[in-house]
């Protein structure tokens, strides 16, 4: 495989997620290494966090892993037992189905960047978000839109 240009691959800033979830997620910068390299089977993004952002709102998959490996900085992770502070080096595993609401807020100074490795399973998972009224229901295809709890479309 050929190697891969970050300076070559499109910076995606921000998030899908509709308003008001969005805010603390607006200046998230996120690059798509595994599409750009034509892989089908996992995705990979350099995730970069400026001071204040979070790179999601609480959220956990059913059907898709997630492993995080912190490259710079220092984010504190929050999931079901609380916040703790990450530093370079730092891995956190996320298993589908596993039910612990996860995220990573930039609370410092500095940038954080990480590298998200997890599976590429839309069409079978079902993302949720405990905190908030927010819901990604699977849909049987990879095309997936977010609904409200009660299933109501924003």
């Amino acid at each position: 495989m050929p190697k891969i240009n970050l300076e070559d691959l499109d910076v995606r800033v921000g998030t899908g997620y509709p308003s008001p979830y969005d805010e603390p997620c607006l200046e998230r910068r996120g690059i798509d290494l595994s599409t750009s390299s034509g892989l089908t089977q996992f995705g990979a993004r350099l995730v970069t966090l400026p001071p204040g952002s979070w790179s999601s709102q609480r959220h956990w998959h059913s059907h898709e892993d997630e492993l995080v490996y912190i490259i710079s900085g220092n984010p504190t992770f929050v999931d079901n037992d609380g916040p703790q502070l990450l530093s370079p080096g730092d891995v956190t595993a996320h298993p589908g189905g596993d039910g612990n609401g996860h995220h990573m807020k930039n609370e410092s100074d500095e940038d954080v960047t990480f590298l998200v490795i997890g599976t590429r399973a839309a069409q079978f998972d079902h993302c949720r978000y405990p905190d908030i009224d927010l819901d990604l229901p699977m849909s049987g295809t990879e095309s997936r839109f977010f609904v409200r709890k009660d299933g109501s479309k924003f």
